[in-house]
């Protein structure tokens, strides 16, 4: 019921309040609304690294569950870009879609060029944005190889590229209790983490790679040495929280 509370309680305030408010005051309330409901569903959140939590950057990352969203926005709110289904999620849809995450068709001619200029747009206003280049959900104890096209955005814009690898704890050990995949429905995994206890996500930031980098890199090399950096932490990880 808390849960539910908290919910409609963001689906009201991205409504009626975000579009009268200055973006910072929807960056606070989206920062703080996702600490809030990560402590409702019984999800401590826990970060090692150093997190750039100023000005442009994007903010490359494995994906496992609808869960990430809202983690990560618990450290900085984040536009996110996701696949167009997601927005037809019930309540957790409309929210990430009134948030200002970004939705890419996929299979649409000009998708890539489209959400290109919407990264382009949040960029020059100093925002972060959120990559999830896997392109699909994962068990969460490995990574599958990155799509590298929306790296192109961020190189073009020349902001900062920081590699995030997600790791999912239960009892302080490694889970793939909490992936979203397969034919699993989105009541069913959010059921299986309101039923559990002992739920730790951490989110272990690696080192910046700065503009100059990226550019020195690629779009190849960029995304290959970002694949690798949260690979390594995903795979070799199994230490406890």
């Amino acid at each position: 019921m808390l849960l539910v509370s908290w919910l409609l309680g963001g689906l009201f305030t991205v409504i009626v309040i975000f579009p009268v408010v200055r973006l910072s005051q929807r960056q606070w309330m989206i920062h703080h609304w996702s600490r809030v409901l990560m402590a409702c569903c019984g999800v401590s959140v826990r970060y090692r690294g150093e997190p750039k939590l100023n000005g442009a950057v994007l903010w490359v990352a494995n994906h496992v569950s609808w869960v990430d969203i809202f983690v990560m926005d618990s450290v900085r709110a984040v536009s996110f870009i996701a696949k167009s289904d997601i927005r037809k999620w019930p309540i957790i849809g409309w929210l990430v879609a009134g948030a200002g995450t970004l939705f890419i068709e996929r299979g649409r001619r000009h998708a890539v060029r489209a959400v290109g200029h919407q990264m382009n747009e949040r960029f020059a206003r100093g925002e972060a944005v959120g990559l999830f280049p896997e392109g699909t959900t994962s068990m969460g104890l490995d990574v599958s190889p990155f799509h590298t096209s929306l790296f192109e955005p961020a190189l073009r814009a020349g902001v900062d590229i920081q590699p995030v690898a997600l790791l999912f704890w239960r009892r302080g050990e490694r889970t793939t209790r909490y992936a979203f995949v397969g034919e699993q429905t989105l009541v069913h995994n959010i059921w299986n983490l309101l039923t559990a206890t002992g739920t730790v996500v951490e989110l272990v930031f690696c080192p910046v790679i700065s503009a100059a980098e990226c550019a020195e890199m690629g779009r190849a090399g960029v995304a290959g040495h970002a694949y690798e950096m949260i690979r390594g932490i995903v795979k070799t990880d199994a230490g406890s929280v």
